[in-house]
């Protein structure tokens, strides 16, 4: 079974990467951040379904 506290800090995490990187006018790296983030979380899901 999936641990879904750790996949919502997984993304948590990632979201405040990503608008510290907004912050500083980096969209490309917010936009990598969140989009890592994503398919760690899948890959961690299927993983333990």
């Amino acid at each position: 079974m999936p641990d879904y506290e750790k996949l919502y800090h997984l993304m948590v995490n990632a979201a405040e990467d990503a608008l510290a990187a907004l912050e500083t006018g980096n969209i490309w790296d917010a936009r990598r951040i969140l989009t890592a983030a994503e398919q760690e979380a899948e890959e961690r899901y299927i993983e333990n379904r």
